[in-house]
């Protein structure tokens, strides 16, 4: 896999910014050790993998398992990701995965499952930190798509004992289809090392069981949502002594006020309490600043990687805003225009604002002919499940999803992002949520963000329409690109701007 050139690099060398120094000659990148720094100093089924003896397989053989993909992918712009560390450990940038002295298990996974080449950007530099004792804890960010989930599950992968049966990895994930897309991940590249694995998620209704009839679990690593991890945990079901690391997946929204901060505190704090020494791994696209300090405050001596936030939008990915007079509009432009040009494109998703704008949006285009899916947090496990089975199979072309999809979900074949509302922050409180209307509501840049990292999966091609309708909503968007610094194209609601955006976007 090969990800994320830095803007401007004139060599494929340019891994990180002033906090890495490369040596003239052919020795390795060096992470140099800095002062502690703060954020702001900086603008159940127990899967058993298929096992195989590869003890005696030379290294010959071994680089011989790298498959070359079908298709070659570009190196998305990844910005220069700054580096920081802590205490006087040297991390030196990985060029290649057997740099990292991975097990041959666990490289032929990389090569053969997997399909990759050499670690992208983020994981050239962060898989040293994860796996160099004294396994400091890490924050990290990088852009959506440049391979942040190969850099904890591998971490996760790499510091399970395949002899102790009993849990030794946790990864906490906010919603059930991210847990679920993330265990896969992990079943696949560990396809030949033998370490189990179980998705703690809430079941669908064929599946349930009440915890107190579970049996314990022994599962080395268990990926999930954190409402069914605390509660396997409370019911004694799901044991913790063993854990020696703990990935939090979008973990600015598992930390968040507004997201699962309570119930991740408190399984980070069970951990603790039962696991001598445990490392944990926060990895996100974003870090508001409320979250940055408040993570500064929980987690002690962690290294960090992290973007400038005008430097995080994709470039691979061609953001447009086109103004409508109304909703009708909004629905006669995906109709007449948008589809009509890219039919022969890959996925789309729609991302609404409401559970009630996703059902209007799907019952008008279904009733113009239409085949298109819905998503929402309202519907059974079973019918999400079958939701998203149909469109990650490829046999429905367009999802339109409330913010339940906004963040890692992963499907290459989606090209292209329609912003039917755009996302807006919701103060919890009480009296905030009294008064609040949507024509007051900010944007909420952090899932803008995530939303338009679903097109232009691992540097390819996509596009994002903005449907603007409104003066608020024109005033949002302007607080969107003022944010990010980006620019955010208006097109006309015209065949020829629409097919010459989708073009300039490499789409057509």
């Amino acid at each position: 896999m090969v990800d994320d050139a830095a803007p401007g690099s004139t060599t494929n060398d340019s891994y990180c910014d002033a906090t890495i120094t490369h040596s003239p000659t052919t020795a390795p990148f060096v992470v140099s050790p800095l002062p502690k720094r703060g954020w702001g100093d900086e603008e159940h089924h127990d899967v058993v993998a298929d096992t195989g003896d590869l003890s005696s397989v030379p290294s010959e053989v071994m680089e011989s398992l790298k498959i070359e993909d079908e298709t070659t992918l570009e190196e998305p712009i990844d910005s220069n990701i700054t580096a920081v560390t802590t205490g006087d450990t040297p991390y030196s940038s990985a060029s290649t995965f057997e740099d990292l002295n991975l097990s041959k298990e666990l490289l032929k996974g990389l090569y053969v499952e997997m399909r990759f080449h050499k670690p992208s950007k983020i994981q050239a530099i962060s898989l040293p930190m994860i796996l160099t004792p004294p396994y400091k804890h890490l924050i990290a960010q990088a852009h959506n798509g440049s391979g942040k989930t190969t850099c904890f599950v591998l971490g996760m992968l790499s510091r399970v004992d395949v002899n102790l049966k009993a849990p030794q990895a946790f990864c906490i994930c906010p919603t059930r289809e991210l847990a679920m897309q993330n265990i896969e991940v992990l079943k696949k590249m560990g396809k030949y090392t033998g370490i189990t694995s179980e998705c703690a998620v809430p079941a669908d209704s064929a599946n349930y069981m009440p915890v107190s009839k579970r049996p314990p679990t022994t599962a080395q690593v268990v990926i999930g949502t954190p409402g069914t991890i605390k509660k396997w945990m409370s019911g004694r079901k799901l044991g913790v002594s063993c854990v020696k690391i703990l990935v939090f997946d979008e973990a600015d929204h598992m930390l968040g006020e507004d997201g699962f901060q309570d119930d991740s505190l408190r399984i980070m704090r069970d951990i603790e309490r039962s696991s001598s020494h445990f490392q944990v791994l926060l990895f996100s696209a974003t870090f508001d600043e409320n979250v940055k300090n408040f993570v500064s405050r929980v987690v002690k001596d962690y290294n960090q990687l992290f973007v400038k936030k005008e430097e995080l939008s994709l470039e691979s990915v061609k953001q447009f805003k086109l103004i409508c007079p109304n909703e009708q509009t909004k629905i006669r432009v995906i109709k007449d225009r948008i589809f009509e040009l890219a039919d022969k494109l890959g996925q789309t998703i729609i991302f609404v604002g409401t559970r009630k704008s996703a059902g209007v949006l799907h019952k008008a285009l279904v009733d113009l002919g239409y085949d298109v899916t819905t998503i929402k947090g309202a519907m059974t496990n079973d019918i999400r499940d079958k939701i998203i089975k149909e469109f990650k199979d490829g046999l429905t072309k367009v999802l339109i999803s409330t913010d339940l999809l906004a963040r890692g979900f992963d499907q290459q074949q989606v090209n292209l992002v329609i912003n039917y509302d755009l996302p807006l922050k919701h103060d919890p409180s009480s009296q905030a949520m009294k008064y609040r209307s949507s024509s007051s509501s900010e944007p909420n840049f952090e899932v803008y963000l995530h939303r338009i990292g679903r097109a232009g999966r691992f540097g390819r091609k996509g596009a994002v329409f903005n449907l603007l309708c409104g003066d608020q909503e024109i005033k949002r968007m302007d607080k969107i690109q003022k944010h990010f610094g980006s620019e955010v194209i208006e097109v006309r609601d015209t065949d020829e701007d629409i097919e010459a955006a989708l073009k300039s976007a490499g789409l057509i």
